[in-house]
């Protein structure tokens, strides 16, 4: 039971934590596209446009930075065994993100303060480093979790870690895939959640040359991500069939060890009668994804032991919903291109309603994504070599911590929706300086 609570409190915590990391990495980027565009064009609604996002920016990243430090804190104490044993080895990527997060904090202190005081030009590149200090805060803490799905840079001779190489374990085969599809992931989940709001907001007043403007650099930033995040989850999937084949099973609800194995779309599977129902299967389909050859054997749970298996109905239906969700904002992104490029982005109404009611899929996508990552490779925690059983805590009653940190976040969502509407959606314009 204290597992269970235990697993909660961190999946809870990660869900939360996950929106304000992305936004730390996306909304910086298009502050400093709007700023550029001010003083290229000196039009104030850039103007505004930069001022409301850096005021975003600055609650969304201050609630992170709790969220986050409550993650650190939960860690070492939910999950001693697992501090013990991976502190040695990937110690360095989360070094390396504390001193991302204090170049991204003093940056943002410098963009917020700096509107009178700093030239443009230095005033930019505080914003820009604001926007590194994201990408690298986050490519930082998926090394780590890259790790904890392929474990490398140490050896274990008579259950003691040795011959550790902080490098091999940072740069292990599951981190570039996973960097790059998170990024992407980020760039497209708010670039579009922001186009939406604009979307929503133009129906109202076509011609407003604000929310035009806003929408315009919204999707500067979330069309090129949605468009390549089908490739990049492409290279992560053949990562994971070549380091995690249960998950890949589990992904796929692949009972049966195979060649030819079927790609399935949707279904749900079964695990009592060992099948997937109702999904619709092209044959070779998932050899060919995973392996690059329609006659590749894939692994089923026929080959797997029962208690190795990890949740496989969450994670095959996370997974679809992830897929799904990722499929509709390239095809809408691909469609905004092509208004965009026939100069109509704002004249059809049916594709500001599709964008607007698009807003929220990225983060559900998002979410989807990371419940794959982490319940697919269960019951490790670090796969192949230490389960999540063996790493929680001893400490009992867990349920009335978890309880009380639902009730936190509860609380910090309400209140950063409302600082949100009143700093960021306000309709007063800011004044441009001189």
């Amino acid at each position: 039971m204290d597992l269970f609570y235990a697993r909660w409190q961190m999946g809870l915590s990660l869900a939360f934590h996950i929106v304000f990391a992305v936004i730390g990495m996306a909304m910086p980027l298009m502050m400093v596209i709007a700023e550029i565009a001010w003083l290229r064009t000196d039009r104030t609604e850039y103007f505004d446009l930069a001022r409301r996002w850096a005021r975003g920016t600055a609650i969304l990243f201050a609630v992170g930075a709790v969220s986050g430090t409550v993650l650190s804190f939960e860690l070492g104490l939910l999950w001693p065994s697992f501090m013990a044993f991976a502190g040695p080895i990937i110690g360095m990527p989360f070094s390396l993100e504390g001193f991302a997060f204090f170049l991204e904090a003093i940056f943002l202190g410098l963009y917020l303060y700096g509107w009178e005081k700093l030239r443009p030009a230095a005033h930019v590149f505080a914003g820009v480093m604001v926007s590194l200090g994201g990408v690298l805060s986050g490519a930082f803490v998926v090394t780590a979790n890259a790790w904890m799905n392929t474990p490398a840079g140490f050896r274990l001779v008579d259950g003691a870690v040795v011959d550790v190489d902080p490098f091999a374990a940072m740069f292990n085969p599951a981190a570039a895939a996973q960097v790059v599809h998170m990024l992407l992931a980020a760039y497209a989940a708010v670039g579009m959640a922001v186009a939406g709001l604009h979307a929503r907001l133009l129906q109202r007043d076509r011609t407003n040359g604000f929310h035009q403007r806003a929408l315009t650099i919204a999707l500067l930033v979330g069309v090129p991500a949605a468009l390549l995040q089908p490739v990049s989850g492409d290279w992560a999937g053949r990562v994971v069939a070549r380091t995690q084949p249960a998950k890949l099973a589990a992904l796929e609800g692949q009972f049966t060890t195979e060649t030819y194995a079927p790609l399935r779309i949707g279904g749900i599977p079964d695990v009592e009668t060992r099948e997937t129902k109702y999904a619709v299967e092209i044959p070779g389909g998932l050899s060919f994804l995973g392996y690059g050859d329609p006659a590749a054997r894939v692994l089923g749970f026929d080959q797997i032991p029962r208690e190795l298996w990890p949740p496989i109905p969450l994670v095959h239906v996370a997974f679809q919903v992830m897929v799904g969700l990722g499929g509709w904002l390239a095809l809408l992104a691909l469609w905004a291109a092509i208004l965009w490029v026939r100069g109509r982005l704002f004249e059809s109404r049916l594709f500001l309603r599709a964008m607007s009611l698009s807003m929220a899929l990225g983060f559900v996508a998002l979410e989807a994504g990371w419940m794959v990552t982490e319940l697919g490779r269960q019951p490790w925690i670090i796969q192949g070599v230490m389960k999540t059983s063996e790493a929680v805590t001893p400490m009992p009653g867990l349920r009335v911590p978890f309880a009380l940190f639902t009730l936190i976040y509860i609380g910090l969502g309400v209140v950063v929706v409302a600082l949100i509407r009143r700093t960021v959606l306000d309709t007063a314009p800011a004044r441009a300086r001189s």
